[in-house]
């Protein structure tokens, strides 16, 4: 098989936030923006990394999922336990002091893992936790 990943979703609450933490803060361009209000589909991705993409997407929009499970998933993003991804930079420090200069929430700064990498980690206004890793 020949299979590649194209894009992860992540959850979000408030894409106008969502869009400045990803397009400002990040710096990832912004692919597509679509629908209207709070009901916002945005898809980012790296520059010069037009096959890989991230969709920020209302998190409880599928008309089968209950009254009881969009609170669920309310309180999960409330508390930054429903969404997370993976990053990854050759210049960790910079990236957290870009970071950590928008205000966003920290979770761990840079720090060297025992299992061999060196990361950070951050929320997104959403809640989601986002993980920055030191490539090598």
């Amino acid at each position: 098989m020949n299979l590649t990943i194209h894009t992860s979703a992540l959850p979000h609450d408030d894409p106008d936030a969502s869009l400045v933490f990803y397009r400002d803060v990040l710096g990832f361009e912004v692919r597509s923006d679509v629908g209207q209000g709070r009901m916002r589909w945005i898809t980012v991705g790296p520059q010069g990394q037009p096959d890989t993409s991230i969709l920020l997407a209302p998190p409880a929009a599928d008309p089968g999922i209950t009254e009881a499970e969009r609170r669920t998933i309310a309180e999960m993003m409330a508390k930054g336990t429903y969404g997370w991804i993976l990053l990854a930079t050759p210049d960790l420090d910079a990236v957290f002091d870009k970071v950590r200069a928008a205000d966003a929430e920290v979770v761990q700064e840079p720090t060297e893992q025992p299992y061999g990498i060196r990361d950070c980690a951050f929320r997104d206004p959403a809640g989601n936790l986002i993980r920055i890793q030191q490539l090598r």
